[in-house]
């Protein structure tokens, strides 16, 4: 496809150290940006990486139409750079479009574009361990009139972050007992920015207590667990492996967490994707039913949860006697940084 391309005068690549390198805080030398304006897509552009210039009514600012996604790429050991499953980062980014109200992004600017962005700055992607190139679409409002309706004319963008662990130890988590993420009916499914905008208070409020993290509940009764403020969220119990289920739209449909799904069930254990209440988690803690507990995402990947904490409970586990999740992190890891067979066809080579 045509994409005009504007290079960077110097790359800024070499004078960074890339390894343990702090997520979100480094931005790679260019990037991807396709305007939506008059009914139809304009000609993607790559450019340096700059400052944008936005009217202060702008509609994304006032009224929330702003979405994103979040995708890794990896370097093999040959060289070579791969993305993981951008084509199922692509269809949840259009769901979270659509139910916004906002223009579906087509497969080429989504793909092509951030292949060609990738492509253009693969110094950018770290060659260490647990270390990747962290790639960051999103689309906004760009209408410049104050007035609740959907805007006319959208920005999609596409910028790239080099990173190491996201959580580097075992997590604190704090199960939410008053404050709700999402209700049926809502925008829960949706990697919407509000979604994560609402997040942060009680986000705030367990880090005051000693916490990492929220665990949500569900808005209606206050009993079922649904997802961590950054991660799906699995328990591993006797020969079973459960996370709670998407039907109600209020869980963000992982990448992750489907990655973990297929991979748990490779290893021969039963997945069941259903409600689970507190009560079940403390009880089944309480009898030495439950395992392992662990947090799931692109950003987080395989997190390892080292205490629950909820009202005056705390479930610590002794994650050094673990074997499930470890295993299943190594076994990511594996696929994604060309070290094990890619049977599922998850990596897309840059």
């Amino acid at each position: 496809m045509n994409i005009r391309v504007t290079l960077t005068e110097k790359s800024r690549a070499q004078e960074l150290n890339m390894q343990n390198i702090p997520f979100g805080k480094h931005f790679s030398d260019h990037m991807l940006i396709a305007i939506y304006e008059n009914g139809q897509w304009g000609t993607p552009e790559i450019k340096p990486f700059q400052p944008l210039s936005l009217s202060p009514a702008n509609a994304a600012i006032h009224y929330g139409q702003s979405i994103f996604e979040g995708i890794k790429a990896y370097r093999h050991a040959d060289g070579s750079s791969h993305i993981f499953r951008p084509y199922d980062n692509y269809r949840r980014f259009n769901a979270s479009a659509a139910r916004l109200q906002m223009p579906a992004v087509p497969e080429d600017i989504f793909i092509e574009g951030m292949r060609r962005l990738i492509d253009l700055d693969r110094n950018w992607i770290p060659g260490f361990a647990d270390h990747s190139l962290y790639v960051r679409p999103f689309m906004f409002a760009m209408d410049d009139t104050i007035g609740v309706k959907p805007s006319e004319s959208y920005a999609f963008m596409i910028i790239l972050s080099p990173t190491g662990p996201y959580y580097a130890a075992p997590m604190k988590i704090y199960v939410e007992e008053y404050f709700v993420r999402a209700v049926p009916g809502g925008i829960g499914f949706a990697k919407a920015a509000g979604n994560y905008a609402a997040a942060m208070h009680a986000t705030a409020e367990a880090k005051k207590k000693g916490y990492d993290q929220v665990l949500w509940m569900d808005a209606i009764e206050h009993k079922y667990v649904q997802e961590c403020g950054t991660m799906n969220v699995f328990f591993i119990f006797e020969g079973e492996a459960v996370t709670p289920d998407l039907k109600e739209g209020t869980i963000l449909a992982g990448v992750t967490r489907d990655s973990v799904i297929e991979v748990l069930q490779d290893m021969g254990l039963k997945v069941s994707e259903r409600p689970i209440s507190i009560d079940e988690i403390i009880s089944s803690y309480q009898s030495g039913k439950l395992k392992e507990v662990f947090g799931t995402g692109t950003a987080a990947t395989i997190s390892l949860i080292r205490e629950l904490g909820y009202k005056d409970i705390k479930m610590d586990f002794d994650i050094k006697q673990w074997e499930i999740a470890p295993r299943v992190k190594q076994l990511l890891s594996d696929i994604r940084e060309g070290k094990a067979a890619d049977t599922k066809k998850w990596l897309f080579k840059v």
